[in-house]
């Protein structure tokens, strides 16, 4: 087979949820698959975390902006090099393409209502790229994949793609991601001292961080150690808006907010954290909560989508727009050793069923019966 694989946004520095998928997707495909050929088509960037082996060409194609990238180069590019199938990775594909096509459906947030709030232009931009895109590459698809049952029935039901199109690949995560001692206090980069929870809140809405913040009032109002909050890359001025909105003053000298957080420091960050706190209203599947769990580290989560899939019915699952349950199992876990420790453990044994190993046997199962089908 000669496979073409989408994966524009690679390179740049700052990745995202979708950009570590198709990465960790591809270095375990070079290392298991020395059989079939594939070209790896990406934005040129900075940060070139994959490099081309025998079997696996990297491919750099520049173009201006992502629909244009996506649009016009990409189908051009990929039919130059010849390949049977183009996996296209992040929601969205090429709507004039006579290459079979396989797209990776990681959700269909940008179909759902939006709450208002939302004032990110790079946010809204992409939103409104997906949600007219979408609808008119679907029925092109040979095979859709998503990430976790709740959101392949989530599809089904929302757009009524036949289920034989579909396919469900849980996500992995990091082999990095493990209870590591932090010899070197690399956790000192982002907070002074050991013990805090940590929140990956932003401002995209979904992430709950308001509800979130004021949860976490609640805790320092009862809480007699009063831990810190170590959140990443979140805006000041986002942050600003929600304490005077709510009136939560109390929090502001207890936030630590270092920016961005580089990847290969995280599970130093998991790891030296009391809890992390994922408490989102909705995910497709959820990364983050198994790179905690598999650190070692009690994880607070939702009871919505994914969630309880990924996370398993023994983790500790709250309403996430309730903040006073949210804080009162903060307190729990400060103050129930017992039930801290279950926690740990519980957490440790969950993360083992997931690998991007698993993930990339099951991706190339899928390219191989995509491929029977196009040959018939």
């Amino acid at each position: 087979m000669r496979i073409g694989i989408e994966a524009q946004r690679i390179f740049r520095k700052n990745k995202h949820g979708m950009d570590y998928v198709v990465l960790q997707e591809i270095k375990e495909l070079q290392q298991m698959d020395t059989e079939n050929e594939y070209y790896v088509f990406v934005k040129p960037g900075e940060d070139r975390c994959v490099e081309s082996t025998k079997n696996v060409h990297i491919i750099e194609l520049n173009c201006p902006s992502y629909p244009l990238w996506e649009q016009w180069a990409l189908p051009r590019i990929a039919k130059k090099y010849g390949v049977d199938i183009l996996h296209c990775t992040s929601n969205t594909a090429p709507i004039w393409c006579n290459i079979p096509l396989v797209l990776t459906l990681h959700d269909i947030i940008f179909l759902e209502p939006r709450d208002k709030q939302n004032h990110s232009l790079y946010q809204n931009l992409g939103w409104l790229y997906r949600r007219l895109n979408v609808p008119r590459i679907l029925d092109k698809c040979h095979r859709i994949i998503t990430v976790s049952n709740f959101e392949m029935e989530n599809i089904i039901s929302k757009l009524n793609i036949p289920r034989e199109q579909m396919a469900m690949i849980y996500n992995g995560y990091n082999e990095w991601f493990r209870p590591v001692e932090d010899t070197q206090e690399i956790y000192k980069k982002y907070i002074a001292g050991k013990g805090y929870f940590f929140f990956l809140g932003n401002t995209d809405p979904k992430k709950n961080t308001e509800r979130t913040l004021i949860a976490y009032s609640k805790y320092l109002n009862q809480s007699t150690i009063k831990r810190k909050l170590l959140m990443a890359d979140l805006n000041p001025e986002y942050l600003n808006g929600i304490i005077e909105r709510n009136g939560i003053e109390n929090i502001r000298e207890n936030i630590v907010m270092p920016g961005y957080i580089v990847n290969s420091d995280l599970p130093y960050i998991y790891a030296n954290a009391f809890g992390f706190l994922y408490t989102s209203l909705r995910e497709s599947f959820g990364i983050p909560l198994l790179e905690a769990m598999a650190c070692g580290t009690p994880v607070i989560t939702s009871n919505t989508s994914s969630m309880p899939e990924i996370g398993g019915r023994d983790a500790i699952l709250v309403n996430p727009e309730n903040s006073d349950e949210i804080a009162g199992m903060m307190l729990r876990l400060e103050t129930d050793q017992a039930f801290y420790e279950q926690q740990k453990q519980i957490g440790l044994e969950r993360a083992k069923l997931f690998s991007w190993k698993k993930t990339a046997e099951h991706l190339l199962n899928l390219y191989q019966d995509v491929y029977q089908e196009i040959k018939r």
